[in-house]
C-alpha cells in the first residue's frame, strides 16, 4: 500500500463509513481484539458530560503530569490539528505515530467499516499502549454507553454535567442523557459526578454497580470569591482534606474541583503547591480563552468559548457577568443547525452590546440570515458578515480600546477565528 500523509489519512477515514455517527462498540471491540490491544496504561479514567469534559481532562492530566506520571491524553473535537487529540506525556503525536497508528488500525479491520472517531480512538489506544505510559485520561465522544472510548475498562468514571445536546442520539431529556453517559462506569469502581441535580439513572446504574459514588455538593465542593476559592473532598480512605486560597483560574473552576477529587482518589502525593502549579498549567484553547490583540493602535481582548449549548451558554453568561470589561463587549456569533438558538442566545443577550452574526465554513452551518433575524426579534444590535475572518475584522474596526470580542457558538466558529489570529502575527 502507497504510504499516506495525515491529510490524506484524515481524507480516506471521513469517507470510509457511510454514517459519519453510527453508536455501538461491537465493530470496535472487535479490531480492538484483532489489534491485540488491552489497557492502554495502569491507570486509566474515562470522562464524560454534556459540557467540561475537555477541561476536566486537561485538569487531571495536568495534576497527574506535575507528580512525575507520563500520561496520554485524548479528546475531540479538534481546533486546527488533529494531533490535538492524542497527546502523549505532554506532547501532541506527530503526524507520522499518527500515520503509522492508523495503518496499524487499517491492516487489523479488513471488512470492518469503521467511523472517523471509532479508528482515531483506536488509533490513540494504540499508541498509547506503546508509549509506556503511566496513566491515560480520556475523553468520550458522544454520550458514553456506545462511545468507542467506553472500550476500556476505567479505574475511575467522571461525569462532568448532564444537559440537552445531541438529542437524536441521546435523547430529550435529562434522564435519558444520564443514563447513556452513566454507561462508563464499572462495577465496583469510583465514579464522580460534577451535575448538583443527578438525574435517577445515573444514581440507579451506580446503586447496581456496586460504584462508590463522589458528588459535587456532598462529597466535594467548592467556594468561589472574588479574591480566590476553596476545595473540599475525600481521599479514597474517606478522609476529608482541604485546600484554601487556590487562586482564580481561566478555566472552569468546577471542572478544576472535579479533577482534583478524581486526584483526591489515587495513591499519589497530596503536595498543595505541586497541585497549583498543575491546577495553573493547565490550557485548554478555545475554553474561555482569552487572547489581546492590538487593532489598529487599539488594545483589545478576544475571549474565545467553544460553548454551543444551553447549558454551556448559562456558564459562559455567569462568567462574563463576573468579569465585565473596561469597555463595551460585542460578539462574533455562529451556530450548527441542529443547535437551540434561543436557549444559546437567551443568557448572553444581557452581555452582550452588538452582535456579529457569520455562518461558518461546514454545511452543517445555521444561515447567518436565521441568526440575525431571532436576533433582531429580541430587539438585539446586529450585524451580518459573510465569514468569522470578515467578522472578526468587522467587529474589531468597531471596536474602541478597552472593549472585549467575544467569538463563541461552535468549534468551527473558534476554529476559525483562531486561524484568522494566527495571522495577525
Amino acid at each position: 500500500m502507497t504510504e499516506r500523509s495525515l491529510g490524506e489519512w484524515l481524507a480516506y477515514l471521513e469517507q470510509l463509513h457511510p454514517s459519519a455517527i453510527d453508536m455501538g462498540l461491537e465493530r470496535s471491540r472487535e479490531v480492538a481484539k484483532r489489534l491485540g490491544l488491552g489497557k492502554p496504561a495502569p491507570l486509566a479514567v474515562t470522562v464524560t458530560g454534556t459540557n467540561g469534559k475537555g477541561s476536566t481532562c486537561a485538569f487531571l492530566a495536568s495534576l497527574l503530569r506535575e507528580q512525575g506520571q507520563r500520561v496520554g491524553l485524548y479528546s475531540s473535537p479538534h481546533l486546527l490539528r488533529y494531533s490535538e487529540r492524542v497527546v502523549i506525556d505532554g506532547r501532541e503525536a506527530s503526524d507520522a505515530e499518527l500515520c503509522q497508528a492508523f495503518a496499524a488500525v487499517e491492516a487489523a479491520r479488513g471488512e470492518i467499516s469503521l467511523t472517523y472517531f471509532e479508528m482515531g480512538t483506536l488509533a490513540a489506544f494504540w499508541l498509547f499502549e506503546r508509549a509506556g505510559l503511566d496513566a491515560v485520561v480520556l475523553e468520550v465522544g458522544l454520550g458514553g454507553r456506545l462511545d468507542a472510548v467506553n472500550l476500556i475498562d476505567a479505574d475511575l468514571a467522571l461525569i462532568t454535567s448532564i444537559g440537552l445536546d445531541h438529542a437524536d442520539w441521546l435523547g430529550d431529556t435529562r434522564e435519558s442523557v444520564a443514563f447513556e453517559k452513566a454507561g462508563i462506569m464499572r462495577a465496583g469502581k469510583p465514579a464522580l459526578c460534577g451535575d448538583l441535580d443527578p438525574p435517577s439513572p445515573l444514581l440507579e446504574q451506580v446503586v447496581a454497580l456496586d460504584s462508590p459514588l463522589f458528588l459535587r455538593g456532598r462529597d466535594y465542593d467548592l467556594a468561589l470569591s472574588e479574591a480566590g476559592w476553596s476545595w473540599f473532598g475525600l481521599n479514597a480512605a474517606g478522609q476529608v482534606l482541604r485546600l484554601q486560597s487556590l487562586p482564580l483560574l481561566d478555566l472552569p473552576m468546577e471542572n478544576a474541583a472535579l479533577a482534583l477529587q478524581a486526584y483526591a482518589l489515587l495513591d499519589l502525593p497530596w503536595d498543595e503547591q505541586a497541585i497549583v502549579r498543575g491546577l495553573l498549567a493547565t490550557r485548554v484553547a478555545g475554553r474561555l480563552d482569552r487572547r489581546t490583540l492590538t487593532w489598529q493602535g487599539k488594545s483589545l481582548t478576544l475571549l474565545l468559548d467553544v460553548g454551543h449549548n444551553p447549558h454551556a451558554a448559562d456558564y459562559l453568561a455567569q462568567r462574563l457577568e463576573a468579569r465585565p470589561p473596561a469597555g463595551q463587549r460585542l460578539a462574533v456569533f455562529g451556530l450548527l443547525a441542529d443547535k437551540d438558538l434561543p436557549g444559546v442566545v437567551a443568557p448572553l443577550l444581557a452581555q452582550i452590546a452588538q452582535w456579529g452574526i457569520t455562518p461558518l465554513n461546514t454545511p452543517r452551518s445555521r444561515p447567518a440570515a436565521e441568526l440575525a433575524a431571532h436576533l433582531q426579534g429580541l430587539a438585539a444590535r446586529v450585524v451580518q458578515y459573510p465569514s468569522v475572518h470578515a467578522a472578526l475584522a468587522g467587529q474589531c474596526d468597531k471596536a474602541a480600546s478597552g472593549d472585549e470580542i467575544l467569538v463563541f457558538g461552535s468549534f468551527f466558529c473558534v476554529a476559525e477565528a483562531l486561524d484568522w489570529l494566527a495571522g495577525q502575527g
